[in-house]
Order: C-alpha cells, then sequence, then structure tokens
C-alpha cells in the first residue's frame, strides 16, 4: 500500500455543506436579478434536479467543464421563471463555495495519519480545476495533497478509467498499491475496481447499502480508513 486518494464532494467535505453553498449561490443569483419575491429554496431544489440529471448523462464520458453545465442548470431554472443569470455566474459560485464549504470533522486527522503513514495522498475528483483549487485552499488544506487530478485533466468523468489512471501515473504507484476513497458506488468504486485499485465506500448513515457489493470496503467514517490502510500494509 503505498498511496490513498479521496473524492472531494460528499467525502472530504459534507453534501450538507455543499446544499448551504448552493442555497447561498441561488440566493445572491436572485438577488443580483432583483427577484427578492422568489423562494430562493424552492429554486434551489429546482437548481439541483437540474443539475444532477445533467451529470448523471455525463458519467463516464468526456469531460465537458462543470462551470457550463452548472451554469446551464441554474439558466434554465430563470427562464422559467422570468430572470436573467448574471455574466459572473461562475465567479459567485466559487466565492460560495469558499465561504460555506465544510469538511467532514476527522477529514483533517485522517489525511494527517495517512502521510504519517509515509503514503502518497491526493485527490481524484470531477471537477474543475480552478473550482477544486480555490475550495481546498479556503479549507486550508491545499498542501496536504501530494497530487491533484480532476477530470478536466483526465478528460473524462468518473468511472471512466482515465482519471483513475492518471491518478496513478502522477503518484507513481501501482493500482494494486493504491486505495480510493469516494461516497459514490457507480462511479467511485465501481471506477476505482475497474483499473484495479481497491476502493472504500463512505456512507455514514448506509443509505446505499443496495449498492455496496461494488466497493471492497464500507466506512461510516473518515477515520475508519487509516485502520483499513495499517490493515493493509501489515499484510
Amino acid at each position: 500500500m503505498r498511496a490513498v486518494f479521496f473524492d472531494f464532494v460528499g467525502t472530504l467535505i459534507t453534501k450538507e455543506g455543499e446544499n448551504v453553498t448552493h442555497q447561498n449561490i441561488v440566493r445572491e443569483v436572485l438577488k443580483r436579478a432583483g427577484r427578492g419575491d422568489l423562494d430562493y429554496v424552492k429554486l434551489w431544489g429546482e437548481y439541483e434536479e437540474e443539475s444532477s440529471a445533467m451529470f448523471r448523462e455525463l458519467a463516464g464520458k468526456p469531460y465537458v467543464k462543470i462551470r457550463e453545465v452548472d451554469t446551464e442548470a441554474m439558466r434554465r431554472v430563470a427562464k422559467r421563471y422570468g430572470f436573467e443569470v448574471p455574466d459572473d455566474f461562475w465567479e459567485v459560485s466559487i466565492a460560495m463555495h469558499e465561504r460555506y464549504g465544510r469538511l467532514f470533522p476527522d477529514a483533517v486527522e485522517a489525511i494527517k495519519s495517512l502521510k504519517d503513514l509515509g503514503l502518497h495522498v491526493g485527490i481524484l475528483t470531477d471537477s474543475d480545476n480552478d473550482y477544486i483549487e480555490a475550495h481546498l485552499k479556503a479549507l486550508g488544506i491545499y498542501g496536504f495533497f501530494d497530487s491533484i487530478t480532476t477530470s478536466e485533466d483526465a478528460g473524462f468523468y468518473k468511472p471512466h478509467e482515465r482519471p483513475f489512471r492518471l491518478a496513478l501515473e502522477r503518484a507513481g504507484v501501482k493500482a494494486e498499491e493504491a486505495l480510493y476513497v469516494g461516497d459514490n458506488p457507480a462511479k467511485d468504486c465501481v471506477g476505482a475496481r475497474k483499473v484495479g485499485m481497491r476502493s472504500v465506500l463512505l456512507d455514514p448513515e448506509g443509505a446505499k447499502r443496495e449498492l455496496w457489493n461494488n466497493c471492497d470496503f464500507i466506512v461510516s467514517r473518515l477515520s475508519e480508513v487509516v485502520e483499513i490502510v495499517k490493515g493493509l500494509m501489515e499484510k
């Protein structure tokens, strides 16, 4: 065992924090449009539906800038209610992510513990490069990672093999020497297994039990990843 890679949203940062972030993005868009009469929480729900549907279609396919997907999702909602999305929507989005993103409570400790074991610790995520860099710096953990690999770098979205192979190449490790931690069984576990990496599913509430068989390990806390790694290193 020489390397551990993490997904980002839902794995290192909480989905609850991401929801708050997106609600504030919608609220700022409505403020800019002078549409305080609209319920930002209701429109946030519609925005999430549009965005999620578009990203489901992109799974495993060639990379399209996430900024374009998110902006189009917001424009579809805006069209229904007769207002315009600001030209700097992506800048608004990044600013809100920097302000409201929240790490899982044990994320920093887990990362530091893995680095103390002498492992390469990287991020492998479906993301635009400017988003992940800005967000990691805002969270104060940018310097913790030995490598950061995005779908923008790889040219494909997970679970396509290319993002996983590129992360391995950058770390200089073989697939069987690496572990991938994510929160999406269909994208994270399946993609990792395709290239021969072991996979860990973070499922705090056990909500994805029906897809557990796609993954090698299931954890409810990131601290458990450290114990899994220690066990693998002893073999």
